[in-house]
C-alpha cells in the first residue's frame, strides 16, 4: 500500500522506495517513487551498471541526457543506458512526481549513482 512505501525526506523532496534489496531482497530491479520539490533537481550523475526509466506521474521536469534537454510533462518517460549522464531539474512551480526504475539492482541498497556535477562538461551547463 502507498501508506507503508518506506520514504526518505531530503531537502529537495523525497524518494520512497517500493521495491529494493533491503526491503524486499529483489535482485532484478529498483522501484522508487520520487518527488522533486519547485526549484530542486537531481543533479547530473550516471549509474555506471543499470539502466534507469523514469515515469513522470504528474508535474514537469526539465529532463537532460548528455548535453540534451527536453520538458517531460505527466504521462512522458526517459530510458537511460548505463553509464550516461542525465539529470531531473523541475524548474516549474508544482512538485514533480516521478516513478523510476532501475536494473539490475547493485549494492546495499540497491542502486549506485556517480554525482559528475562537479565535471566538465556538466559543471557549466546549469
Amino acid at each position: 500500500m502507498g501508506a507503508e512505501v518506506p520514504t526518505e525526506s531530503f531537502e529537495w523532496g523525497s524518494a520512497g522506495m517500493r521495491c529494493a534489496p533491503p526491503g524486499t531482497g529483489c535482485q532484478s530491479f529498483v522501484v522508487m517513487d520520487v518527488r522533486l520539490d519547485p526549484g530542486f533537481f537531481h543533479a547530473f550523475h550516471k549509474h555506471p551498471d543499470q539502466d534507469e526509466m523514469i515515469t513522470v506521474v504528474s508535474g514537469k521536469v526539465t529532463q537532460f541526457l548528455e548535453g540534451d534537454s527536453t520538458v517531460l510533462g505527466p504521462g512522458d518517460s526517459v530510458y537511460i543506458d548505463k553509464d550516461v549522464v542525465h539529470g531531473s531539474y523541475n524548474d516549474f512551480d508544482e512538485p514533480a512526481l516521478l516513478s523510476v526504475v532501475l536494473a539490475p539492482a547493485v549494492g546495499d541498497g540497491g542502486y549506485v549513482a556517480i554525482d559528475v556535477t562537479a565535471e566538465e562538461p556538466w559543471a557549466s551547463l546549469r
